[in-house]
């Protein structure tokens, strides 16, 4: 039989009471926030139920975003890129509509992929993981990797017969995010472990890649026409390709930094 509560608690007692439930229900952002915004209640004149309303959305908020930044870490992105700070006006090739459309991540919900294609220096990375971080903070698990660190670690797992658990692992995200494919040629046994990985995401999870080479030059990192045309297709079959064009903004950025402190 549950015991009777004193209802007749001093403020003191009464801040105790819900600091000491808090910590026993791990609600810390609601210990943490109570005392502003009880007086930030009081002084609003709100009812029982707004106060309430407020002291619970607070926490929820709090965990959203708790989660968000633990899918973000656990991503593994080498660096914070976001859309905000992308510079589109320096990038004409690029379409911010469309970037902007793929920021909804639709596409990541249908399992399509994406593949950024243009030269050095155009934003093919920043986009990748900006868009890998706009996918995490909806809701997605995301995982980042260079194609190149992608094959090693396939190549090791198969020779410490663990290839069917990395590649399980790999299956299972919402988005893999392949950096750099294309700027070194894979041997036969690396690209078939690469496409071991993608045949297991095809038509249920979404692949996100860059390359600097476009379709028709990756033969230089497939050398097997017909292993090249194959991986081709599961990148690209009802997906999107953005292409970033060939001037390179890092390029610009330098040449007018190095102007500007000329003229200094």
């Amino acid at each position: 039989m549950t015991a009777k509560r004193d209802r007749g608690l001093t403020e003191q007692a009464a801040t105790t009471a819900i600091d000491q439930a808090c910590r026993m229900l791990r609600l810390p952002t609601i210990r943490a926030q109570f005392p502003d915004l009880a007086e930030a209640a009081a002084r609003e004149q709100m009812s029982y139920r707004g106060f309430l309303a407020e002291l619970l959305m607070s926490e929820c908020d709090d965990r959203a975003r708790r989660r968000s930044e633990r899918r973000i870490k656990a991503a593994a992105f080498p660096r914070d890129k976001s859309l905000r700070a992308f510079d589109f006006d320096a990038n004409p090739s690029i379409d911010a509509a469309a970037i902007n459309t793929l920021a909804t991540c639709e596409w990541v919900r249908k399992g399509q992929p994406l593949c950024l294609i243009g030269d050095s220096g155009t934003g093919k990375s920043h986009l990748l993981i900006a868009l890998g971080t706009e996918a995490a903070m909806k809701g997605h698990r995301v995982r980042y990797t260079l194609a190149t660190k992608l094959v090693n670690e396939l190549v090791e797992a198969a020779d410490e017969k663990q290839l069917t658990k990395t590649i399980a692992r790999y299956g299972r995200v919402d988005l893999l995010c392949i950096d750099e494919l294309g700027y070194m040629e894979l041997d036969r046994r690396g690209a078939e472990l690469l496409f071991q990985v993608l045949t297991e995401r095809e038509e249920k999870n979404s692949v996100a890649i860059a390359s600097n080479e476009s379709f028709g030059a990756w033969t230089k990192t497939f050398t097997d026409p017909r292993l090249c045309a194959a991986i081709v297709d599961r990148l690209t079959f009802g997906g999107n390709i953005i292409e970033t064009g060939t001037d390179s903004y890092r390029l610009a950025q330098t040449k007018a930094q190095a102007a500007r402190t000329g003229a200094l």
